[in-house]
């Protein structure tokens, strides 16, 4: 086997094929050091912690793995009923070479399993026996597939949980629910699951549901259920929403360790922003918190203590009599019932992070209050009007004294540390070159998913062709066919088909979650510690 630098904290070990990544995967369960594990197509992507295992330990180790030759198991049995009507289903038999009559009845002969899991929670992989299936992506994807389309990739069949942007051919739609949180799994076509499609006739009513998953992420089912975990919470304690932001969100230290389920970790984009603002209030450094792109208008119900960190501008705190206080960037100030925290547009960085002492208090997804906005896990993003309980309790006192930082304002030059690979190789010579040598500026066009960067010059490949999908790691620089790179965010899917040149090493994740549009950015690359 080949293994791979994804990133610091991350290998890629390629195997021969699909049955011996889906072995490998299995065989690797409970390995020291290994914190994630994300299968793909012909590969394996491993996170590990650095503080425990060192790179070329795990790489020695996983070099080492002895896997059984035998298939591996299956896991139930799911039926998934079809209406055969997608609008590319002629376009994909033609590209097959048969009907559209046989191309549909080989898809429900054929001998289904999913494989993994990945691209969002509840979007499975599903592979057959049958050679007839290998169909390339669209060259243009669509912007918007609906929850529920069937589609065809590669070998793979799968399924849109829901609406979501795709590439793949669709040939159909079903009804099913492919993920719903409270069900046990979530997810319905979880790694090793047979599959089986059943044709529902052309005119028979499929019942949507809503997104094409159970709707229980509600705020008013949150607040409902947000002292399920035994955090309690008091009536006259809470932060109301006034004036949102561009995007206004609750975030956490995030939910790592659900990539089997096609869930990425998610969080805070600024990581040391949520540490920084609960460190200040007195609460566990992984606190759910409140990030903000941009300025909002929040009200206090109660007394209490807050923080802001993250981004840096204007910030006023008036209460409920007219009367302004003072307050500092980093810095904890007190809050009375009806008092207004004005955040103005930052004049450095993106992402005011607000921290309130209790932290804020919203229903658990898989262990995490986090909003991860691709997956739809977690709390929706905050409109006016929303109100959210802030627990009773933190373990510390507050802590003045905050670290200043410098982060950048549209137009400046930030450096980045990134690690090469894993699918350097699939550039030229001049693109490596061209990918640390010109300035990458930070486009409008991004988001908690990615950094859509624009250069002068876009990066060449020298292979052609499809890359079978595998795991990408947050901060993987991925490079798509027009050679301008996206640099994926926290909420970014597990796996993709377009290769990765490098990734971003861990201490260089936070900046990158506080830069604006108009940022100028130049890749540094960091020595390889493993190949």
């Amino acid at each position: 086997m080949r293994i791979l630098t994804a990133s610091d904290r991350a290998l890629l070990v390629e195997a021969a094929d699909l049955d011996e990544a889906m072995r490998l995967n299995l065989a690797w369960e409970g390995l020291p050091g290994v914190v994630e594990r994300v299968p793909g197509a012909r590969t394996v992507l491993v996170r590990f912690d650095p503080l425990r295992v060192s790179a070329t330990e795990l790489a020695h180790t996983l070099a080492a793995t002895e896997v059984d030759a035998t298939r591996p198991p299956r896991t139930g049995e799911v039926t998934i009923p079809v209406q055969y009507d997608g609008e590319d289903l002629d376009e994909a038999a033609s590209a097959l070479g048969v009907s559209v009559e046989e191309l549909v009845n080989r898809h429900l002969a054929a001998d289904w399993r999913v494989a993994f899991s990945g691209f969002a929670p509840g979007f499975g992989y599903v592979v057959s026996s049958d050679p007839l299936f290998d169909v390339p992506r669209r060259s243009s994807p669509r912007t918007r597939v609906p929850a529920g389309s069937v589609a065809l990739a590669g070998p793979f069949t799968g399924v849109y949980p829901r609406e979501s942007p795709g590439g793949w051919q669709l040939i159909g739609r079903t009804d099913a629910v492919m993920w719903d949180i409270d069900r046990d799994p979530p997810a319905l076509l979880a790694p090793g699951t047979a599959v089986r499609f059943e044709r529902v006739r052309a005119d028979a009513r499929l019942s949507r549901n809503g997104d094409g998953w159970a709707p229980t992420r509600r705020v008013a089912r949150q607040l409902a259920d947000a002292d399920a975990d035994g955090l309690g919470f008091g009536t006259a304690s809470a932060v109301e929403v006034v004036r949102p932001s561009l995007q206004l969100l609750v975030q956490d230290a995030g939910r790592p360790g659900f990539a089997a389920l096609g869930v990425s970790a998610s969080g805070a984009a600024d990581r040391r922003a949520m540490r920084d603002a609960n460190r200040a209030v007195g609460n566990a450094e992984v606190a759910a918190v409140l990030e903000s792109v941009g300025g909002a208008v929040l009200r206090f119900h109660g007394a209490g203590v807050a923080a802001v960190t993250g981004a840096i501008g204007a910030l006023a705190l008036a209460g409920a009599e007219g009367f302004a206080r003072p307050i500092l960037h980093g810095e904890p100030f007190a809050t009375f019932d009806g008092d207004e925290l004005t955040l103005g547009h930052p004049d450095r960085g993106l992402r005011y992070v607000i921290g309130v002492r209790g932290g804020v208090v919203v229903a658990l997804a898989l262990g995490s209050r986090a909003s991860d906005t691709l997956a739809g896990l977690g709390p929706e993003p905050l409109a006016a009007g929303a109100v959210l309980p802030i627990g009773e309790a933190a373990p510390h006192p507050v802590e003045p004294g905050a670290v200043p930082r410098d982060l950048p304002a549209s137009g400046d030059v930030v450096e980045l540390e990134i690690t090469l690979g894993p699918r350097d190789d699939w550039f030229t010579a001049d693109a490596l070159e061209v990918l640390t040598a010109q300035e990458w500026t930070v486009t409008p066009r991004s988001d908690r998913v990615g950094i859509r960067l624009q250069g002068d010059a876009p990066l060449e490949r020298s292979v052609d062709g499809e890359l079978p999908s595998e795991g990408a790691v947050t901060g993987a620089i991925q490079v798509p066919p027009d050679g301008q790179p996206v640099l994926f965010l926290p909420d970014h899917p597990l796996t993709g088909g377009y290769p990765v040149i490098g990734a971003l090493t861990d201490r260089s994740l936070d900046l990158a979650g506080q830069l604006p549009p108009g940022v100028r950015l130049r890749f540094a690359v960091q020595v390889r510690s493993a190949g």
